[in-house]
Parts: C-alpha cells; structure tokens; sequence
C-alpha cells in the first residue's frame, strides 16, 4: 500500500486506481462516518462511496482531483468561485434532516441538520463530476450556524504566508459567506470556546481564536 495521506489520528493510503484506505491509529467512528457517508449519499450529497469498514479502517471511493486547498493555489483567479462553492456546499448539506443515530452537537431544541464541522478547502475534493466532501469523523447534528461558524474560524485561524494569501482568503471568506444562507453569528462564541478546548491547539492558534470571539461573548 502507498501511503498518500496522513492527518492526526488517521493515514489514507492507495488501493489501486480506485480504492483508497482510511486506516485510524486507535479505533475510530468508522462505522458511524459509513454509515452516515451511505445515508448522504442516498440522499444525492456528494461524498465517496463505502466499499468496506472496520472498527480501523474504512475502505471508500478514490477521488481523483485536487482539494479546494490545491486548487486555490493553483488557480487563485478561481478563488471567489471556490468560496461561492463551499457555501453551496453547506447549504445543500444543511438541508439533510439528520438522523437520529447521529449524536447531537451545537444542537438546538428541534430541526436537527446534518454538520460536518470541518467543511473547509482541504476536505473538498473537486474531481471531473464534481466535488465530493471527505473526511466526516466530525459531523453530528445540530444547528447549521453551528457548521458555518466552525468553517469561518477554522480558515480565519490557519496558518497563511504572504499579503496576497490573506487577501485571498479574505476574498474566499466574503464570497463563502455571500453565497451561505445561515447566518453564523448565534454560535461563534461556542465554537470558538470549542476549539480552545483541544488540546491539539498551539499557543498562537489560541491567541489567534480569542481574536475571533465576539466581544460580548
């Protein structure tokens, strides 16, 4: 196997030209991302397609394309279109019911809608039919500002080199939000108080959210 990607908790290697392994280093929700991967799917929400699972490894669909992330690299012309994508993205995501196995997160009182809570540039893949959203260790269902909130922080707070890349982003963010229905505003305190709660953020990273947390929160 080749090894082609590695996050913090799990590597993604090639099974050939179609197939690709998801392998966690502890046991992982590998069943909870299929099943929830095959609901979506059934619900015409482009994700990859579930060919095998165990309590480590989830074998999917092999996506051929670049991530958003790439192709904001390479195509920089193409960044407002991106961030009008990644807004579609989410609204269409955000009009799945979500199940009631899923458990709830940043959950209101009722109308419990399917969140990824890491729909950013690196976890969209755009291949010839279209894009396709990976990576849905995350997702549980709540309220949708909830997600858009939690998009909005993890972009604002990475790690970005140059004047030009943070104009761009700034451009991807103001076209993302245009073109997003839900407004993120009620939930960016919570989610901004989540994300200090890793134990994985640095010390800049959290100098940085407090930044992002509304002033009367």
């Amino acid at each position: 196997m080749k090894l082609i990607a590695r996050g913090r908790t799990a590597d993604v290697y090639a099974l050939g030209d179609d197939r690709v392994l998801r392998r966690y280093r502890q046991d992982g929700p590998t069943h909870q991302e299929a099943r929830l991967m095959t609901y979506l799917s059934a619900q015409g929400y482009p994700v990859p397609r579930v060919h095998d699972v165990t309590d480590t490894d989830l074998v999917l669909q092999r996506l051929h394309g670049p991530t958003m992330l790439e192709a904001l690299r390479r195509r920089p012309w193409r960044t407002t279109a991106y961030g009008r994508l990644l807004g579609e993205l989410h609204d269409t995501l955000h009009a799945v019911t979500a199940p009631d196995w899923l458990p709830r997160r940043f959950a209101g009182e009722s109308d419990h809608r399917v969140l990824h809570l890491d729909l950013h540039p690196a976890n969209v893949i755009l291949t010839d039919r279209g894009p396709s959203v990976i990576d849905w260790c995350n997702a549980a269902a709540g309220d949708p500002a909830a997600d858009v909130a939690q998009t909005l922080v993890l972009v604002r707070n990475g790690d970005v080199s140059g004047f030009a890349a943070r104009l761009r982003r700034r451009a991807l963010l103001w076209a993302f939000q245009r073109e997003c229905r839900t407004d993120p505003a009620s939930r960016t305190a919570e989610v901004v108080t989540a994300r200090l709660a890793d134990p994985n953020v640095t010390a800049t990273e959290a100098a940085r959210l407090r930044a992002l947390r509304p002033a009367d929160s």
